[in-house]
């Protein structure tokens, strides 16, 4: 045998077989490779990277695998970053050895195995069903991923269901939607009086909606698409990282939010275009020129606690964040974050407004508007988006913030009409003279306070 084939001590597996109806040296590696040499030719498949599972037909060895796709290739319906590679092998000795030796390989990576997944039927353009049952759930399949599939049928059904599953059951959660499922599995985690064994479990999102930021900012940091087929394989690959949870608090009334929160123009954009939902998450674009070509300005002020390098920002300020009585974690959940802030130095600014936008993640949405500014400035700005370079104008005020408190108040030249708080696609509070101003919303339309919570939850996410 030559040096190029010797079998090294650390290889797990290694083998003669047929690919292709010709023979070939094939091995799996310690550090995960499976490599094939046939006629002179090596070719590899990283265990890691590449393979979700595999699947024994007959004699053969079905190895199901997908790999980073070259650009311009299409692949089918839905457009995604990755294309199929199978290996098909058959042994000549010892299948058993080589299915063995795969399936602990794939074991040991710590993938899930078990899912509850999420399907919201009525987000975006309605396509989640599809979605899932064309691009998710055949790799899911492929990767031997056990699932339990609900389909929502209500506002807040997913928290509904969270809040009493036996978190023990599953590896996962997977929402096959836009942000607001995500948004309800996360308040229903927290809910919970297990509220910090709950929170370990890692929750994955699969975009189907129209707003999806959260996956797209996820994917976007690693220079994926978003779309289904990326979104479904960092999920099977396991990889996890924290996010934040900021607490909205208003007296003893509270929301947990994972994205943003938005007070003004990209409040209205929001939740106003409701009304256009047929449009899919084209609705936003549409309706943002309508508001910008006549543009509301707000009174109001913010307290904020700057973050380290943004101390130049407003005047200085006095606050007191409203803080509950002490109660047992079991009888209510999670609380909010446990910080003092009280002998900080806090500053403050003064409207009018055009919009306040709180973000936790770079992405709102897949297309998203934010920009407090004149008209034909908002129009520019709208190009810039995507690059981030809007928060360059001079128009914009960009900063960070440890911890943040508004006070909303009315319209500038109609002092009897007020705004719409929305965090995370869902209205907070509408004020007098709104969309859908006779709805039940969660808080009043008064003072309410941001606080962050590091590294609360946990996402299925890409590696970076």
């Amino acid at each position: 045998m030559e040096n190029d084939q010797m079998i090294s001590p650390t290889d797990i597996i290694t083998g003669i077989v047929y690919i292709d109806g010709e023979l070939a040296m094939l091995t799996l590696t310690a550090d995960g490779e499976l490599r094939s040499t046939e006629n002179g030719l090596r070719h590899s498949l990283s265990m890691k990277k590449d393979v979700l599972g595999f699947v024994v037909q007959g004699k053969r060895i079905r190895v199901k695998a997908v790999v980073e796709k070259d650009e311009g290739i299409c692949c089918g319906r839905f457009s995604g970053d990755f294309v199929r590679k199978d290996l098909v092998f058959e042994p000549l000795i010892d299948q058993n050895g080589w299915c063995d030796s795969l399936r602990q390989y794939l074991d040991s990576l710590g993938r899930p195995k078990r899912l509850l997944v999420f399907v919201n039927p009525f987000g975006g353009k309605k396509s989640a069903r599809e979605i899932f049952d064309k691009e998710v759930k055949p790799l899911f399949d492929d990767a031997d991923v056990q699932l339990e599939i609900q389909e929502t049928k209500y506002q807040l059904h997913a928290k509904e269901i969270v809040k009493s599953i036996d978190v023990s059951n599953y590896d996962g959660i997977v929402c096959v939607s836009g942000d607001g499922v995500l948004v309800e599995v996360v308040n229903g985690l927290l809910e919970r009086a297990d509220w910090r064994t709950a929170l370990k479990l890692p929750i994955g999102m699969v975009p189907a909606g129209t707003g999806n930021g959260m996956i797209k900012s996820l994917l976007d940091t690693v220079g994926l698409q978003c779309c289904a087929n990326s979104a479904t394989i960092s999920i099977i690959r396991g990889h996890k990282r924290s996010v934040d949870v900021a607490t909205i608090a208003q007296g003893n009334t509270k929301f947990f939010s994972v994205l943003m929160l938005a007070w003004g123009l990209i409040a209205d954009i929001d939740i106003e275009s409701e009304k256009f939902r047929w449009m899919g998450s084209a609705r936003i674009d549409f309706y943002a020129l309508q508001r910008i070509l006549c543009l509301r300005q707000y009174n109001g002020r913010i307290i904020f606690l700057p973050a380290p390098g943004f101390e130049s920002y407003g005047q200085p300020a006095s606050c007191s964040l409203y803080k509950e009585p002490t109660v047992s974690d079991k009888a209510l959940g999670y609380q909010g974050p446990d910080t003092k802030f009280e002998d900080l130095e806090w500053k403050e600014i003064n409207g009018p407004f055009v919009t306040i936008w709180l973000h936790n993640v770079p992405w709102g949405a897949e297309n998203t508007l934010t920009a407090p500014a004149a008209k034909l400035v908002l129009l520019s700005l709208m190009r810039q988006l995507s690059s981030g370079t809007h928060v360059e104008s001079p128009y914009i005020a960009y900063l960070k913030v440890k911890a943040f408190v508004l006070e909303p108040g009315a319209l500038i030249d109609e002092p009897g009409k007020e705004g719409i708080i929305d965090s995370d696609g869902e209205v907070l509070a509408r004020g007098k003279r709104t969309y859908n101003c006779d709805k039940k919303a969660l808080m009043s339309y008064d003072k309410l306070q941001i606080t962050v919570d590091q590294g609360l939850a946990t996402l299925f996410s890409p590696e970076y």
